[in-house]
């Protein structure tokens, strides 16, 4: 029996990851401090933010081809303690580079909070949004 030859484009994206990163996220809106270097002052990242960023990159091993295009993420942030606000800007900016090419990609959030004093982390699905042909309205005569 003869194979019908395969016309469909080779898809190499990767689109669809689940991860889970280990360790509480610091709030990017409170990771900055001052420091000053001479005369002059900066804003760095918090040793906290810092931290996490390392332990971050540890876990999440950069996909061989970046997911390109819109994608949806979805993550469950679970902290060791209600004190934290829930803040995923760190975690959005650290994928980028590792799973996406640009954080601008991300189109739609679902974030959600949990509380896990013994086992902080984050579980984290990307899932690349099928391209839709944008439509125009009636009144646009272009």
């Amino acid at each position: 029996m003869k194979r019908k030859p395969d016309n469909s484009a080779s898809q190499d994206e990767l689109q669809v990851l689940s991860q889970i990163i280990f360790g509480e996220p610091a709030s990017k809106a409170n990771s900055r401090r001052i420091v000053k270097f001479g005369s002059l002052s900066r804003m760095i990242k918090s040793q906290k933010a810092l931290n996490y960023s390392d332990a971050f990159k540890q876990q999440c091993k950069p996909l061989a081809v970046l997911m390109s295009g819109d994608v949806r993420v979805t993550m469950q942030i679970f902290y060791a303690s209600r004190r934290p606000d829930l803040d995923e800007s760190l975690i959005l900016d650290l994928l980028q580079g590792c799973v996406y090419i640009n954080d601008r990609q991300v189109k739609e959030k679902h974030i959600f909070w949990g509380l896990d004093k013994d086992n902080p982390r984050t579980e984290i699905i990307v899932e690349q949004i099928p391209a839709v042909e944008a439509k125009k309205s009636p009144a646009w005569r272009g």
